[in-house]
């Protein structure tokens, strides 16, 4: 008896690798395809982007002081890591942004105009692969399995794009008041949303948006959170600002040069708390899909995009131990 169990068992083992291997080795081939794509991709934006900085230093017609600065910033982006490298060509961007082409050279402002339309697409090959890379990454299997290997997780690539002439060729400047808001088990709320111009390419973010005029960052922040979740602080509910974030951003055909300041709100919840977005504006109503808690592991091992970038590095410190009173710059 025991024989032909110990046989039949084998038998069906011997099945399963029949059929599951195949399917393993062609996921795992995919992935290795996808990953080579993606390495593609981002050597052709590195080039693009190189170019645009060839470009920038060349502008002639500037006052001496704007034309140094142009030619610092574009050393600077093309000398920076990776994980400094958005900032750096997003503050390249916004300079060029302030450019008035007319009065360049047409050779040399055509030529601008060709380097930046190049880094745009080269931007959008190299995020569809990323998309596509996440996306099979993502599945359950692929996971369970650790079909990705030791490859690392490709990241999106965040810069505002060139506008039409038809636009303002200055930067849109955006003051938000953000907030890390929290549960007792330490879990972050965080919006999932999207630009309706791209919206294959989906991002985690925290609680918050843009500060009317005359309004404090505090009541800023206060109301936001109000707005958005359904929740009623105070000013000492708040804790900050703790963190400052400089970004440029383009959301439905518009670009922003965005300076975000961050508080963290611990709430005594509700019992069974349920997050109320009634208070949504139309464009949030239009560009979030979704909203959910976050633990730090989580956001340690998802391969989702998450702003800030280093939430899930500074989260844990920051709920561990009483807040220092400084103000920490992060991307």
């Amino acid at each position: 008896m025991s024989s032909s169990w110990f046989a039949t068992t084998l038998l069906v083992v011997l099945a399963l690798l029949l059929l599951v291997g195949p399917w393993v080795l062609g996921m795992a081939n995919r992935l290795d395809r996808l990953h080579v794509r993606t390495d593609a991709a981002w050597a052709g934006l590195d080039a693009s982007l190189a170019r645009r900085a060839v470009v920038a230093r060349t502008v002639v017609g500037l006052e001496p002081d704007q034309a140094t600065m142009l030619r610092n910033v574009a050393d600077r982006a093309e000398r920076a890591a990776r994980a400094e490298r958005e900032a750096a060509e997003n503050e390249l961007s916004g300079l060029l942004a302030d450019l008035d082409r007319s009065a360049l050279p047409p050779v040399l402002a055509a030529e601008l105009a060709d380097a930046e339309q190049r880094v745009v697409l080269s931007r959008r090959v190299h995020n569809d692969a990323v998309r596509d890379t996440l996306s099979l990454r993502r599945r359950r299997l692929i996971r369970w399995l650790k079909l990705a290997g030791t490859a690392p997780q490709p990241e999106y690539f965040e810069i505002a794009e060139p506008m039409e002439a038809a636009e303002s060729s200055v930067l849109t400047p955006r003051t938000a008041a953000r907030v890390l808001v929290t549960d007792a088990s330490g879990r972050v709320l965080l919006f999932e949303g999207y630009d309706p111009a791209r919206p294959q390419e989906s991002f985690w973010f925290t609680v918050g948006g843009g500060v009317d005029p005359g309004e404090e960052l505090h009541e800023a922040a206060i109301r936001e959170v109000s707005e958005e979740t359904g929740l009623t602080l105070t000013r000492n509910d708040l804790v900050g600002p703790i963190w400052k974030r400089h970004t440029v951003f383009s959301l439905d055909g518009l670009s922003y040069a965005a300076e975000e300041w961050f508080f963290l709100a611990r709430p005594t919840l509700p019992t069974h708390f349920t997050v109320d977005t009634s208070g949504f504006n139309e464009v949030e109503t239009r560009t979030i899909r979704r909203h959910r808690w976050w633990s730090a592991e989580e956001l340690r091992t998802t391969e989702d995009a998450v702003y800030p970038a280093q939430l899930a590095e500074l989260l844990p410190d920051l709920l561990r131990a009483d807040w220092d009173g400084s103000l920490r710059p992060v991307r």
